[in-house]
Formats: structure tokens, C-alpha cells, sequence
């Protein structure tokens, strides 16, 4: 067998993977569910949307994507987005905005839009992971003790009415839930026995299953203690939907008259800028996550997006992106391939129709647990100790990220940290960038890197120390690059060199590239 047919997704079959993607779908699947019906209520539309919204991202854009570890839903950073469009057109017609955001993104895509993803520092992707786990771990503690007044998915520290994460966090103690509690602490047990538990339990059974499970079992057995029981908005709450006909009762399809509208196009073309952006950045966190460092190709993830939101605004669902949680918790669950997102989305889909009253048994805190643990893989002491090791131009990017999540969100904080990596990259390029060689009044300036205004301070301090009489030459011929400030400062200097009896030769690559043309201050 080739090296290549042992990476998963070439040279096999699709489902040569289905042992490790069918449990791994199942554990999105748990992570997914309150995800969904949270941004929905979050965003203002109907919690069905949101349903909606991860059945299309789980079964129409894994079979157009070619990423093998993303998983697609409804993402809680385009809430406010999405509430203000609501709120200014309608639902109906906010829906015919979200089919012209993925039509946009198709655009995107066909024009190749998606290489910008590549130009991102890694400690600035690290650090929006980070960030991201801190965020979950903190967003969580309320749930896990029975406070369930944030929406669960909320990934936002500040909230709109001024307080933050903190706040609510001191708020839930205050409001503990002992059954809850109860659920929590089995399930943290639970996670904490695991490494032996696992070896006399079948291998498909994944801790967050065994988590889920633990947790309804408390709360049906808690159920006729008063203190310790569970109420409806402690546990999850599917739409009620007993058959097809239901369904397509409840579901709100898009208003084709609102097409004409100019403000539709308007957050149309918005969603569809931050869900691409979101998604890219998304994109480019799972490959770095991918234990086998598989590539994913973001052009065509781009229009495989464009297709998703299409079909989404067209059946009554929220707008969807890549999103990290969901595909942070398919990497570490086990999955391989693009089928354990198909699974979760079946199972979504399932789930709707058929298992609405058994679902509506699993109690928010034993999700809380699920998330808890997804977070803490991504933001582990083990990696701040590995940036740390990497130095100034690693560790800074990376906290400025982290910071610039808290602060804010996700695409201006990870934006904020790419920025800060990228100064860092340019000051690293250009040291050692001008060699300075002098020999009885004979100085040599020669430029061994390109040369940008950067330089512009310490070519013109250099410059400056030379005394009047000397023999000066600045060699560029070794710079493919030279910024027009650094070509004005040499014009100055060469004449201002006349004046002060200094001989200047500037040597420049000449057209060709192989011999030098001089340019002599006399």
C-alpha cells in the first residue's frame, strides 16, 4: 500500500473510515445540537432555523467541500448580524438575503478568493483557538450550575447590556441549580475515569456519549427529588415535530418579492464578507489541527458555502459558516473524513423527526461538560508553553489574539493578532538587511535584503555619520526590492554628497539583472 492511501480521504473509499467517523459524527452531533437552537434564539429567528442551518451544513456542503475535519453550522459570530437584519427586514426577507450571501460566495469562490487564508501567521490562528477554548470553558461554568440564561454557543465576552463573561459567571453563583450540579459533577467524573473505563467499554461509545447518557440518567433519577429535579429550561427543547407534514408547517420560506429591496443585497453582501472571512479563518485552524496535516482547498470551500447558504435562506435556515468548536470537537473525537460531518448533519436531521422527546431529556449541563472538555484541548497550559518557547514574535501575535478575542470577537481580534504578526514578520525580514564595510575612508553599503522604508531610519543614520571626503559606494545589486523612500533618500544624499566632497557610486541591477549600472556624484 502507497503513503498516499494511508492518508484518509485518498485512495479509499468514502466510508473506509466510517469506525472513526460515525462515533466522531455522534459526538458533533452532541455538540451541535444546542449550538444550533442557541444562535438561532440568540440571532432572533425561530430555533427551528437553526436546525435547519446545521442539517444543510452537515449534508449539502461536506459533499461539496474537499475539507476533511470542518464541520459547517450556524455561527454565533454573525448573532448580531443576523438579529439586525431580522430586526430592519423581516424574517422572511432576511431569508432572501441569506440566499444573495451565498450566492456572493460563490462569486467569491469562482474568483478565487479563498488564497487570503493562507497569508495568515500561525500564532495569530493558535491564538484565535485559544481564545476560543478560554471563551467556551468560561461561557459554560453558568450552564454546568444551572444558570441558563445565556444562550448556549455564546462566544462573545461583552455582552450588549454592558456586563461580560465574568459578570454572569458571578451571577450563576448565585442562581446554582443543585441538579445541575449534580449532572456536572458526574459527568466530570465520568471524564476523569475514563482513561480506565474505556478499556471495559465498547470503543464506539465516545466519553461525550457516555457523558450525555450519565447526565439523563441523573436527571430522570433526580426527577422525583424537588430540589434535585430539572426543569424545561435546564434541559434541551426541540421544536415539537411529529412528522414531515409538521415540519414543513413550521417552516418560513424566503419572501422572493424582498429581492428587489436594496437593503436586502446590502446585508446580503455583508453576511456574505464576515461568513466568508469567518469561514476562512475557520479553514485554516482545523488544517493546523489535522494530524495529518491535510490541506484544505479554500476556493472551493468558499463555493461549497455559497451552496450551503443558498439551500439555507431557501428552506428557512439561518445563515451558516465553518465554525471551530464543531470541527475542533470532530478532530479530537477521531474523524477522518468528510463523513463525520455527514453523520452529525443525519443525525440532526433524525433527531428533528424522530427523537424530539428523548432529546428533550439531555440536560444542558451534561452539554456544558462536552463543550467544557472541547475547550480545554484547545487552550491547554502545554500550548501557551509553546509559544512562549517560540519568543517575542511568536508568543506576542498569539496573546494579542487572545486578548483582541476577548475584547471584541473573533474576526476583529484574530485580524488584530494577524497585524501584529505581520509587523513581526516584516521586522524579522529586514534585519541584518544593510552590511556597512569601511577601510581608510572607503565605506561600502551593501544591501543584502530588499529594503523598505523600515530601513529608511538606519540607512539615513548611517549615512549621516560618514565624514565629508570619504569614498561611498551603496551596492543594491543583492535587493530585488527597494522602496521609493529608500531610492529618495539616496537621490538626496547623492546631492548632498557634491556639496561635502564625497565620491558616491550607486550600483544597481541593471535591466538584464547581470551587470551593474553606476551612477556617480562627482
Amino acid at each position: 500500500m502507497s503513503q498516499q492511501s494511508l492518508i484518509p480521504g485518498r485512495g479509499r473509499s468514502f466510508f473506509s473510515y466510517a469506525r472513526e467517523d460515525v462515533p466522531a459524527g455522534l459526538v458533533v452531533f452532541l455538540v451541535a445540537l444546542p449550538l444550533c437552537l442557541g444562535v438561532a434564539t440568540a440571532s432572533g429567528a425561530p430555533p427551528l432555523s437553526g436546525l435547519i442551518a446545521g442539517i444543510v451544513g452537515g449534508l449539502v456542503i461536506p459533499i461539496l467541500s474537499r475539507s476533511p475535519l470542518s464541520v459547517a453550522g450556524p455561527a454565533a459570530g454573525l448573532t448580531v448580524l443576523v438579529a439586525a437584519a431580522i430586526q430592519e427586514l423581516g424574517y422572511a426577507a432576511f431569508l432572501s438575503s441569506v440566499v444573495i450571501a451565498g450566492l456572493f460566495q460563490i462569486g467569491f469562490g469562482l474568483l478565487r478568493l479563498g488564497l487570503i487564508a493562507h497569508f495568515l501567521p500561525t500564532a495569530a490562528i493558535q491564538g484565535m483557538l485559544s481564545a476560543i477554548g478560554l471563551i467556551i470553558i468560561l461561557k459554560q461554568i453558568p450552564h454546568a450550575i444551572g444558570y441558563d440564561k445565556d444562550f448556549e454557543g455564546d462566544e462573545a465576552f461583552l455582552e450588549p447590556d454592558g456586563h461580560n463573561t465574568f459578570n454572569a459567571i458571578g451571577d450563576a453563583w448565585s442562581s446554582l441549580t443543585p441538579g445541575a450540579i449534580a449532572v456536572s459533577l458526574v459527568g466530570f467524573a465520568l471524564a476523569l475515569a475514563w482513561p480506565y473505563l474505556e478499556k471495559k467499554l465498547p470503543k464506539a461509545l465516545p466519553l461525550p456519549l457516555g457523558i450525555v447518557l450519565f447526565g439523563v440518567a441523573v436527571s430522570l433519577l433526580a426527577g422525583p427529588v424537588p430540589w434535585l429535579a430539572l426543569g424545561p429550561e435546564h434541559l434541551v427543547s426541540l421544536p415539537p415535530v411529529t412528522s414531515v407534514s409538521d415540519l414543513g408547517a413550521l417552516i418560513t420560506l424566503p419572501d422572493f418579492a424582498a429581492f428587489s429591496d436594496s437593503r436586502v443585497w446590502q446585508h446580503g453582501l455583508i453576511l456574505a464578507l464576515i461568513a466568508s472571512l469567518e469561514t476562512l479563518l475557520s479553514i485554516e485552524a482545523v488544517d493546523g489541527l489535522d494530524p495529518h496535516r491535510r490541506i484544505s482547498p479554500t476556493n472551493r470551500e468558499l463555493f461549497a458555502q455559497g451552496i450551503g447558504n443558498t439551500c439555507s435562506g431557501l428552506i428557512g435556515g439561518i445563515p451558516v459558516t465553518s465554525v471551530i468548536v464543531r470541527s475542533s470537537a470532530n478532530v479530537h473525537a477521531g474523524g477522518q473524513t468528510r463523513l463525520a460531518s455527514m453523520v452529525h448533519g443525519a443525525l440532526l436531521l433524525v433527531g428533528l423527526l424522530a427523537l424530539g422527546r428523548a432529546l428533550n431529556h439531555v440536560p444542558l449541563a451534561a452539554l456544558a461538560v462536552v463543550l467544557i472538555l472541547v475547550g480545554w484541548k484547545l487552550n491547554t497550559p502545554q500550548i501557551w508553553k509553546t509559544m512562549w518557547a517560540g519568543g517575542a514574535a511568536v508568543f506576542i501575535p498569539f496573546a494579542v489574539t487572545v486578548a483582541g478575542i476577548m475584547a471584541t470577537d473573533l474576526l476583529k481580534g484574530t485580524l488584530l493578532g494577524a497585524a501584529v504578526g505581520l509587523l513581526f514578520a516584516i521586522r524579522e525580514q529586514q534585519k541584518n538587511a544593510l552590511l556597512v564595510t569601511e577601510s581608510e575612508g572607503r565605506y561600502l553599503l551593501t544591501f543584502l535584503k530588499d529594503m523598505t522604508f523600515l530601513q529608511k531610519a538606519a540607512l539615513k543614520e548611517v549615512l549621516r555619520k560618514i565624514p565629508d571626503g570619504s569614498y561611498v559606494v551603496v551596492d543594491q545589486r543583492a535587493a530585488a526590492f527597494v522602496d521609493h523612500d529608500i531610492e529618495v533618500l539616496l537621490s538626496n544624499y547623492a546631492a548632498e554628497a557634491q556639496s561635502r566632497d564625497i565620491n558616491f557610486t550607486l550600483l544597481k541591477p541593471s535591466k538584464a539583472g547581470k551587470n551593474a549600472a553606476i551612477l556617480q556624484a562627482s
